[in-house]
C-alpha cells in the first residue's frame, strides 16, 4: 500500500467534470469485478472491436443494454456474434444515478434512465485515443468507474483531439463523472501503468465501466 502524505482529493477537473478519488470500497469493487467477469462470457461477452477503416480497439469491450459498435448502438451484437446484448441491471443504473448526485449535484440527475453500459478491459499494452461519447441521443451525464490498474486518464476539450487537456491518475475504486458543459469533451487513455490493482481485488489488468442514458 502506497504511503501518501495526502489523501487523493476530489477535484473539478472542468466545469461539469468531477474525478472522486476512491468512491467504491473494497466490497462493492470486488462485487462489481465479479458482475463484470459474468457479462465477459459469452454469447455476447468479451470481444475486440474493429473500427470501419479496418483497425482494432487494443481495449476490449462488452456492452450491456444497448450494443455500441463504431459508431451507432444495436440490440443485438452485430459485430461479433450475432446475439441479443446483455441486459442492463437496474442497480448498476441506480448506481449511476447516485454517482451523478454525489459529484454534480440532484439537479443534475437525469429524468431518463441509465441503459447503457460500456465495459472495457485494458492488458498492459491497451490504449485508447482521444474521442468523445457522442453516439447517444441524450445529453446525460457520463459515469465512469476504474477496478484495477491504474491508467493516465487524459480529458480534453470539446472543440479538438489536441491540448488543452488534463492528465488524471485514475486508480482502482475511483470514480469520473462529466456532463453539462464537458458532456462532449475529447478523452482517453494514454496509459496503463501494469501489476499497479490492489493484489486483494485479484485483477490483472483493468477494467472501465462506463454508464449512459442512451435517448433511444
Amino acid at each position: 500500500m502506497d504511503a501518501e502524505l495526502f489523501g487523493r482529493e476530489r477535484a473539478e477537473v472542468a466545469p461539469g467534470a468531477v474525478h472522486a478519488p476512491d468512491w467504491l470500497g473494497a466490497d462493492r469493487q470486488r462485487e462489481l469485478l465479479a458482475a463484470c467477469r459474468e457479462w465477459a462470457r459469452p454469447p455476447a461477452g468479451l470481444r475486440t472491436v474493429r473500427t470501419p477503416g479496418g483497425g482494432t480497439m487494443t481495449a476490449r469491450q462488452v456492452c450491456l443494454g444497448w450494443h455500441w459498435h463504431p459508431y451507432a448502438y444495436a440490440r443485438t451484437v452485430v459485430d461479433g456474434d450475432g446475439t441479443p446484448v446483455k441486459p442492463f441491471p437496474a442497480w448498476l443504473g441506480a448506481l449511476a444515478r447516485g454517482a451523478v448526485a454525489d459529484t454534480l449535484g440532484p439537479a443534475a440527475v437525469p429524468a431518463e434512465p441509465y441503459d447503457i453500459a460500456l465495459i472495457n478491459f485494458y492488458d498492459g499494452d491497451a490504449r485508447m485515443g482521444m474521442h468523445r461519447d457522442g453516439d447517444e441521443r441524450s445529453d446525460a451525464p457520463v459515469v465512469s468507474l476504474s477496478l484495477g490498474d491504474r491508467c493516465v486518464f487524459r480529458f480534453g476539450n470539446t472543440d479538438a483531439r489536441t491540448r488543452p487537456y488534463t492528465d488524471v491518475e485514475l486508480r482502482s475504486g475511483d470514480l469520473f463523472v462529466f456532463g453539462g458543459p464537458s458532456r462532449l469533451a475529447y478523452h482517453g487513455v494514454p496509459r496503463v501503468h501494469p501489476g499497479t490493482a490492489p493484489p486483494w481485488l485479484g485483477l490483472t489488468g483493468r477494467l472501465n465501466i462506463t454508464l449512459r442514458v442512451s435517448g433511444l
